[in-house]
């Protein structure tokens, strides 16, 4: 999906650096990649692609593993796979460790899809914030589960969650904050207060990868939320705070094509450039399959 940007005042900018790369911590060790025939419990089939894990699946699928996740004693990790994901994680070895240690990865960008299948994968179509967002709301109203939602710019959060329980009528969502908070310290310690005073079952957080990512990694054992879901820019979809996709151009598997028009000095590194580098790690990997049938587990009924 596409992913909100901090203005180049802001002080996670100064921090991090442009990408949001420069100074996030190396991985300790090894990568760990997805065992050979994992599978999740009585949920999704397991990939690895290009050494990531990947847990396609419907919408419908993808609902009911956020009920499990809800249900289980553990927190629960919800990450999503996009081609602009994959190179962070080529570059960002910790990254890569935390993708596969997840328990959901959804796949949110077609080209993920055409790249299993240049692999001999079979993934369903993909599955955008566009599209889950609004049918995950009416499941999460159905079964009671509360949410709230962090980051984004200042009032975007808000008018998310005024969106979503206006299409979904009796979801709970707790509450919100923007995503432009230190990320250390008392104004940082106040948020995750609230947070926790609160309790939400589900933790949306939307800070833009890979910061959201790495901040739900140093984090999640703080607040108490029973599910941390990274979600991007999804708020402002949501809040009609940016456009959205001809769902004709979508459907061809071009959303990328228009966010690069709308922002063609922004994106063009990530979207000409990131993409050319990741087909060609696809057609190295496909160079190098020794066999037809791709590693995949079925998970047990």
């Amino acid at each position: 999906m596409a992913i909100s940007r901090f203005p180049a005042s802001h002080s996670l900018r100064r921090r991090y650096g442009e990408s949001g790369a420069a100074a996030l911590p190396p991985a300790s060790g090894p990568v760990p990649h997805p065992p050979k025939n994992p599978t999740l419990q009585r949920g999704l089939p397991v990939y690895s692609l290009l050494g990531v894990k990947i847990t396609p699946g419907t919408i419908p699928q993808l609902n009911r593993e956020i009920s499990r996740l809800v249900a289980r004693s553990r927190p629960g990790i919800i990450l999503s796979a996009n081609v602009h994901g994959l190179n962070f994680c080529r570059r960002l070895p910790w990254l890569a460790a935390f993708y596969n240690q997840a328990d959901i990865v959804y796949v949110d960008g077609a080209g993920i899809v055409l790249g299993a299948r240049l692999l001999g994968y079979k993934f369903p179509p993909r599955t955008t914030m566009d599209d889950w967002g609004w049918s995950a709301a009416r499941h999460l109203a159905r079964r009671g589960h509360s949410l709230y939602l962090l980051g984004n710019p200042p009032g975007v959060a808000a008018k998310a969650a005024f969106k979503l329980r206006e299409h979904a009528p009796g979801l709970q969502v707790l509450g919100s904050h923007h995503g432009f908070f230190r990320k250390s310290g008392p104004e940082h310690d106040t948020v995750i207060d609230e947070i926790n005073r609160l309790e939400p079952d589900i933790l949306m957080v939307g800070l833009g990868m890979p910061l959201e990512q790495q901040w739900i990694m140093e984090n999640h054992t703080r607040v108490r939320a029973r599910v941390f879901w990274e979600v991007g820019s999804a708020f402002q979809l949501w809040a009609g705070a940016i456009p959205q996709c001809p769902r004709w151009l979508g459907n061809l598997g071009l959303n990328w094509l228009f966010r690069l028009l709308l922002e063609p000095r922004r994106l063009a590194n990530r979207y000409l450039w990131g993409n050319t580098v990741f087909l060609a790690e696809i057609l190295k990997a496909r160079w190098q399959q020794k066999t037809a049938e791709p590693e995949v587990s079925i998970p047990h009924s």
